[in-house]
């Protein structure tokens, strides 16, 4: 991407939130494709993505960008014959202890390959991967062990850096310009396998419910859609569970019940939730009836995919 045409782009998405135009498709994915290969200059990466954090992506835009994630990065086999489901985990938790490592040992427990990526670490929060590390569940250190793990215990770990590099770079540019960008958006919509799997989407604002919901009937398809809690892909354990299955082309809306006070972890920490999950896994406690529901969402999601056409069919893995 030449200097003129960088120039252009800014000019156009930099307008603020009510005068600035949207990218075409096309030069969406020419301007993520040159970010994601450390192409543009430092004043003017800066200047794009704060102007696209003001603007917010349209779904044109949301597309390009995706496309040129997934042209970077190695997809991984599923275990033949399965469909995966894939949990992208990056917020961490804040206040509640993380349960997403819960969730996905759940869903793995049914015989259903799942995929967790992620960041290793975030200053203030404990991650899932953190968790896990915790649990004794090392994330892969490779593709290929990735792949391998799904084949022989039906849980996955890997973080960003491991699965895609150049992404996992746009992301740690948030410690620079103190603002999450579109990377932090795209990298919890990645569909990192080479044939079709299911995506768990979780939003923080109310207002990306209606943009991935518009997504994932336009653009792309099989995804469950939820508020998770503080913004990790596990349902909320106090809350009345509200998921949407989308699947390219209608939404449905499953809703399940939650405890009052459920029993949870007496703290965030990361050994004292691995060992509680733990002993949720051999049975010694209940889980939350909001994470079981999410469980059994997880499960039939999985199981109807295959039935389903895609919808409108994008082009990320062909």
């Amino acid at each position: 991407m030449d200097s003129k045409q960088l120039t252009g782009i800014i000019k156009e998405i930099g307008r603020g939130k009510n005068a600035a135009r949207d990218l075409s498709r096309d030069d969406a994915r020419a301007l993520f494709t040159a970010i994601l290969n450390d192409e543009i200059p430092p004043l003017q990466l800066g200047a794009v993505l704060i102007a696209m954090r003001i603007k917010g992506e349209s779904l044109d835009e949301l597309a390009g960008f995706l496309e040129a994630c997934e042209a970077t990065y190695p997809h991984l086999k599923a275990p033949a014959g399965t469909v995966p489901l894939v949990i992208p985990s990056y917020n961490g938790a804040r206040q509640l202890p993380n349960l997403t490592p819960l969730l996905a040992s759940l869903v793995a427990r049914e015989g259903i390959p799942v995929l967790v990526h992620g960041v290793p670490d975030d200053p203030g929060r404990v991650t899932t991967i953190e968790v896990f590390q915790a649990m004794g569940v090392e994330p892969a250190g490779s593709i290929a062990e990735a792949e391998e793990q799904l084949v022989s215990r039906k849980l996955a770990v890997i973080t960003i850096d491991t699965l895609s590099p150049k992404l996992a770079r746009v992301l740690k540019l948030r410690r620079d310009i103190g603002l999450r960008s579109s990377g932090h958006t795209l990298v919890k919509i990645l569909q990192p396998f080479t044939t079709k799997a299911v995506r768990l989407v979780s939003v923080t604002h109310p207002e990306y419910l209606d943009r991935m919901r518009a997504f994932f009937t336009c653009y792309a398809s099989h995804a469950l859609l939820l508020r998770g809690a503080e913004g990790e892909a596990v349902a909320h354990p106090r809350r009345e569970p509200v998921i949407e299955w989308l699947n390219g082309k209608t939404v449905e809306v499953w809703r399940g019940t939650a405890d009052e006070n459920p029993e949870l972890p007496d703290g965030r920490d990361a050994a004292v939730t691995a060992a509680w999950i733990g002993e949720v896994i051999v049975e010694n406690r209940a889980a939350p009836t909001a994470i079981t529901h999410q469980v059994e969402c997880c499960m039939r999601a999985t199981t109807i995919a295959p039935t389903e056409n895609r919808g409108i069919e994008n082009s990320y893995h062909t």
